[in-house]
């Protein structure tokens, strides 16, 4: 009964330490008990894991220096650019400006010193005709005769050529003085009749009359021939004294002219055009109108009360009786500086 007694004694002490060492581990936890291992492997693994830290702060560091290089020389070249952009750009503005004073200066220059004139000549050609570009003793017809009215032929493309003619670079026209004041006169006993002269050509230089011969000689240029001579062969006007190498109007006191109707604000009919090549042309031809014969008769008439010869072939054509130079034939342009 004893022996029974400490056995269960022991038992049960035997049981109550196996209770406690359950209790005492249930306390722990299996969490708890890996702790210090993790613990351990993070302290262990912190090291390595600061190298690639390290590594990526330093990559960092490079490549933004790299950025700051590259800002720097991009912001350096685009400087550079602007201001050498800018400095062309002052360059170009001085230098147009200079050549603009320079230019200036010159033509102030050029302004203040008298124009040089062509030498005057006179001399006698191989064909027996004295030349001359002395214009000191001719004027503008519309200066000494202000009331007529020009329509100058031969600085048109109007006329029997179809082009403007050498020589005739102004529509004006000149006339010695002599043959400007008689044309004066004429002017102003017809303006009394109610009429104003009109005026097609008058000083014709030699120029110009060469320019017809050349024409003459080409037979293939026919442009013209439907307007001023439908009646005739080109290759017949040198015969028929239509074109001759040189021209009484040359001599510079010959006109061609009509006249104008102030009645009706128009140019007369005179029964043919100016510079029409033909018997139509003649004055005294008989199969115009009474009134266009009439005309005709009162252009000669007071033409000639003042002074003007005219011609059998053509009732426009006039020239003064005593001119000034009836051997000498003159070469100047026709404008307004040849005799100014």
């Amino acid at each position: 009964m004893k022996r029974h007694c400490n056995r269960t004694r022991v038992l049960s002490l035997l049981l109550c330490l196996t209770l406690s060492v359950s209790l005492l581990s249930g306390c722990a936890g299996p969490g708890k008990s890996a702790e210090p291992g993790a613990a351990s492997s993070a302290a262990v693994s912190e090291p390595e894991a600061s190298a690639p830290v390290e590594s990526a702060e330093e990559s960092a560091a490079e490549s933004a220096e790299e950025n700051a290089e590259q800002s720097a020389a991009e912001s350096a070249e685009e400087n550079a650019e602007q201001s050498a952009a800018e400095s062309a750009e002052e360059n170009a503005e001085q230098s147009a400006a200079e050549s603009a004073e320079q230019s200036a200066a010159a033509s102030d220059a050029s302004a203040q010193e008298p124009e040089q004139e062509a030498e005057v000549y006179t001399y006698t050609g191989e064909d027996g005709y004295t030349l001359s570009n002395d214009a000191s003793d001719f004027v503008l017809l519309s200066d000494a005769v202000p009331d007529a009215m020009l329509e100058i032929r031969y600085y048109s493309t109007y006329n029997f050529i179809g082009d403007r003619v050498d020589g005739y670079e102004q529509p004006v026209a000149l006339l010695t003085k002599e043959a400007a004041s008689a044309l004066s006169e004429v002017s102003d006993e017809l303006k009394d009749k109610g009429y104003r002269l009109k005026i097609f050509d008058a000083y014709r230089p030699q120029a110009a009359v060469s320019h017809f011969v050349r024409w003459a000689e080409d037979l293939d240029d026919t442009r013209m021939k439907p307007y001023f001579y439908p009646e005739l062969d080109k290759s017949v006007l040198f015969e028929q004294g239509y074109i001759a190498a040189h021209s009484g109007h040359s001599r510079g006191s010959t006109v061609d002219l009509t006249l104008f109707d102030m009645t009706t604000e128009r140019e007369v009919d005179m029964g043919g055009t100016f510079d029409y090549f033909g018997e139509l042309s003649h004055p005294d031809y008989t199969e115009v109108t009474e009134s266009q014969y009439e005309l005709r008769m009162l252009l000669r008439d007071v033409m000639v009360r003042h002074g003007f010869r005219p011609l059998s072939e053509e009732w426009w054509h006039f020239t003064l009786e005593n001119e000034p130079y009836p051997d000498t034939y003159f070469t100047f342009p026709v404008n307004e500086k040849s005799v100014k």
